[in-house]
């Protein structure tokens, strides 16, 4: 039916403008006013929810993108721990073959001689720069505190001016790469001077 101006209702317009009072109604509340209030809340904590997610996903990345490099960075930096140790063992005999050469021999060596020894030890030192190179270090603990972590003891040197457990000898360089342990340095520790007697500490301090 048409109404002066001319304009059409159609069956739905009492639906559509009643439909927040009905949804209201049915939902048990009082008003629209309260209604659309509940249903602002609702979207809000579906929202915090979101972003709580989110957050968490993009902390989850972050943990996964610093594994990741982490990971790359031990792989380039131990990748060459097992050829290491073989170039080590090399190093070795090389540093053997120079040690067992007298003194005398090599004063009185004739030139091809003394090339053989001299390319030896260039050899030698050429082989633990590019291992340096490469991140693997020396350690050579002497006078330091005994390190179980990067030193093996091989015997104990008695000393009582020494504090207990102080590498006093090294019998063999050790070797790390990085902050891993390559080869131990095998040392000679001391006991260390005797210790006072609790008892008789004890007794002086009454005094």
């Amino acid at each position: 039916m048409a109404d002066e101006t001319g304009h059409h209702e159609g069956p739905g317009a009492d639906n559509a403008t009643g439909q927040p009072e009905a949804r209201a109604a049915g939902e048990g509340f009082a008003s629209p006013l309260e209604f659309l209030d509940a249903e602002l809340k609702k979207v809000e904590a579906e929202k915090a929810a979101l972003q709580d997610r989110l957050l968490r996903l993009a902390a989850e990345m972050e943990n996964l993108r610093k594994r990741t490099a982490r990971d790359v960075a031990d792989a380039r930096e131990y990748s060459i721990a097992a050829f290491a140790r073989e170039m080590l063992a090399v190093s070795d005999n090389l540093g053997r073959a120079i040690s067992a050469m007298p003194a005398e021999l090599r004063e009185t060596a004739d030139e091809k001689l003394k090339a053989l020894i001299e390319g030896v030890e260039l050899t030698a030192r050429m082989m633990l720069q590019g291992l340096e190179k490469q991140g693997v270090k020396r350690i050579s603990p002497l006078g330091e505190k005994f390190n179980a972590n990067f030193h093996q003891a091989m015997f104990e040197i008695a000393d009582a001016e020494a504090p207990a457990s102080t590498v006093l000898q090294v019998v063999q360089d050790g070797y790390v790469i990085g902050e891993r342990m390559l080869r131990p340095a095998l040392v000679g520790v001391s006991k260390g001077g005797p210790r006072a007697q609790p008892q008789k500490a004890e007794a002086d301090g009454a005094k």
